[in-house]
């Protein structure tokens, strides 16, 4: 039976957005730029300042992005791509659109992020890439995967989705691989409501920037703005995955707060971490030296053996005490589609399924207050005491 009297949901993962927000929506609206113009440009500038990298492409999504660099990097049917099962459906999803195999390998079990063995292992002479997701925002071990494609001649686009602003060995996300796409969706450590960021050397962005707008020698800027020529050529056969001003207004002011928002994060991270620690019915998130973790989400592990209840019914009880919770994510071995197209069993990737049945997802934003954290500290607290199994009870001091 559920105790306390709260009745306010606490939502899993709101958006942030403040005066600021606002006032540089309005500005645009009563620009004469709303679709790609100077603030996208602006928002890319201040990206490459923030991340260190070269060279940043504003688009309309993370998905986008890859789907971008992919096209930009040729690959295409017959090719082969390495990834992970543990991740969003999209990083799949633009390996088969471009006519491409996606090769899945399993996880590490701490991490739970790209098994560098396994990459070596699954490297065949189709292979034209790799895709690491910093799952949760935990950097991949990347030495090891840049290691393995300079040996075999192998590009490398990273999935940063979750993982801005991570730090991998004092270097940014964003700064290591062939490309890096980041996604500033609502849910995200940023967010422009839809849209995301590609970075990589100049010479890669410029050979994705034409695939992001028909493939279009100028944009709409350089056209039709006064410094613009009407004069256009296609060369080659892109796609419409453009940022707007609209957006790029957003993520301008979101990117100033972006250091704010991560020391909230830290701040709940550390309360949970500290709460959850020494309870064994519960493994807390890992964050392993040499590294800082963007902290995108808060992910507990249920030590299934020590509960009488499943992960399903997990979820239900926090929301009864109305806690918004999620799982990231169902794998991609699962989804009927991929399921259906490989031949995938439940078992070929052991350690993403398990874990895949034991994962929860707290919330994690800035906008969580003490008294938030608090609440949902003890609402999963009073779950694993009320579904312990006796015999995992702590000895009575």
């Amino acid at each position: 039976m559920v105790k306390g009297p709260h009745r306010t949901f606490i939502p899993f993962s709101p958006p942030f957005v403040g005066e600021e927000e606002i006032a540089e929506v309005v500005n645009s609206l009563h620009s004469d730029w709303i679709t790609t113009g100077p603030k996208v440009k602006r928002f890319e500038e201040q990206f490459t300042r923030f991340t260190g990298a070269p060279a940043a492409l504003a688009v309309s999504s993370a998905t986008d992005a890859m789907l971008v660099a992919l096209a930009a990097l040729g690959v295409g049917a017959g090719d082969e791509v390495i990834t992970t099962p543990m991740t969003f459906c999209s990083t799949v999803h633009v390996i088969e659109h471009l006519g491409a195999r996606p090769v899945l390998v399993d996880v590490e079990p701490d991490t739970l992020n790209l098994d560098p063995e396994l990459v070596q292992r699954a490297v065949t002479p189709r292979t034209r890439a790799i895709m690491p997701v910093h799952l949760y925002g935990h950097p991949c071990e990347m030495d090891t995967l840049m290691g393995i494609a300079k040996q075999h001649n192998l590009f490398v686009l990273e999935d940063a989705a979750h993982a801005l602003p991570a730090v991998y060995k004092g270097r940014m996300i964003g700064t290591i691989g062939t490309f890096t796409a980041f996604s500033f969706y609502a849910t995200k450590n940023i967010t422009t409501g839809e849209g995301g960021m590609l970075t990589g050397t100049q010479e890669v962005i410029e050979q994705a920037r034409l695939w992001s707008l028909h493939g279009m020698s100028r944009d709409a800027y350089d056209r039709y703005s006064a410094e613009g020529s009407w004069y256009y050529e296609v060369v080659v056969p892109g796609f419409k995955c453009n940022m707007t001003d609209i957006q790029a207004s957003l993520g301008l002011q979101q990117l100033k707060k972006l250091p704010a928002f991560q020391e909230r994060r830290r701040e709940v991270v550390n309360i949970y971490n500290e709460a959850f620690l020494d309870m064994p019915e519960l493994q807390i998130p890992v964050e392993r030296p040499g590294v800082e973790s963007a902290l995108h989400l808060y992910v507990l592990r249920l030590n299934l053996q020590h509960l009488t209840i499943d992960r399903a019914r997990f979820i239900e009880e926090l929301k009864a005490r109305h806690i918004g919770t999620s799982v990231h994510f169902i794998p991609i071995h699962l989804h009927p589609y991929y399921r259906n197209k490989y031949g995938y069993k439940l078992e070929d990737f052991p350690i993403a399924f398990e874990n895949y049945k034991r994962i929860v997802s707290l919330p994690l934003h800035p906008r969580l207050s003490d008294g938030d954290v608090g609440r949902i500290i003890e609402a999963t607290t009073e779950v694993v005491a009320t579904f312990r199994k006796q015999d995992s009870a702590r000895p009575l001091l």
